[in-house]
């Protein structure tokens, strides 16, 4: 469908300008089209514009067939997608794939402010390598479990969508915080027996299943989704991208976080 540079274009022009094309500029609506160079020149303004101007694609001299290849790629690829496979399928090099995804994993950050509702779980995990894979120098000498990991906190919304984040500790003041501000009044939610999340039965209608005595599920009451989240999340992690800086982490966070779910256009309406 992408291979033509024309069909691209119209596909970007159906999703940014539905009720007609208009400067991004001055917002005329009369403007005339330079085929040659698929540009616009705005009769108000006298400016030039292009469908990229004032999205991801701006500044970037690669065509629009390279950029909804590239897009269409991530949000396919359930496990995550290396730039190096996206520099082979695309014709690109690998430092250009590398730039687009992590142009393109911002984008995917939907930055709506509607919360999760109704039924939600809440849990943390930690993503990094393990102590006994470092080499000598890199070796924290510090023990087991999160030492030397990156902290994500997560909520999942039953039937709905997930919103992660990487925070810098598990305090009760953190934890409660994000979901507080993430999540509705008075909605179910779902955590484990850990003390830092004692206290919200005052906002939510609160409980808990205790994985020390091997409780996983008790009732309704579970963490078992977010738990599968986590195993996808990480499967990505340990078997595409290896190694991720904790300063990108928020990027491939929203990357596994984009409801593919939803209808075409409104989904791809973020970029």
């Amino acid at each position: 469908m992408f291979s033509n540079p024309d069909t691209c274009l119209a596909y970007v022009i159906r999703l940014r300008w539905p009720n007609g094309i208009a400067c991004p500029r001055c917002g005329c609506v009369e403007v005339s089209f330079l085929s040659t160079r698929r540009v616009w020149k705005c009769k108000a303004c006298v400016k030039q514009f292009s469908a990229k101007v004032g999205t991801i694609f701006e500044d970037s001299a690669l065509g629009l067939d390279k950029w909804l290849v590239a897009m269409w790629l991530i949000c396919s690829a359930k496990n995550g997608i290396s730039s190096c496979e996206v520099a082979r399928s695309i014709g690109v090099t690998q430092k250009s794939a590398w730039h687009m995804l992590h142009r393109i994993r911002l984008a995917m950050r939907t930055g709506s402010f509607a919360k999760l509702s109704g039924q939600v779980e809440a849990d943390e995990t930690y993503i990094g390598g393990l102590e006994k894979n470092k080499h000598k120098d890199k070796k924290k000498n510090l023990g087991r479990g999160d030492v030397g990991k990156e902290i994500v906190f997560g909520m999942r919304q039953r039937g709905g969508d997930v919103h992660t984040m990487h925070i810098q500790d598990t305090t009760k003041d953190t934890l409660q915080g994000a979901i507080k501000a993430n999540v509705e009044k008075g909605s179910d939610v779902y955590t484990d027996t850990w003390a830092v999340y004692k206290g919200l039965g005052t906002v939510y209608a609160h409980s808990s299943v205790n994985h020390n005595i091997g409780q996983y599920r008790k009732g309704e009451t579970c963490t078992n989704g977010m738990e599968n989240y986590w195993s996808i999340l990480k499967r990505a992690y340990k078997g595409t991208y290896t190694h991720v800086e904790p300063h990108h982490l928020h990027r491939y966070l929203a990357q596994e976080d984009f409801p593919i779910q939803q209808p075409t256009i409104q989904g791809w309406r973020a970029f």
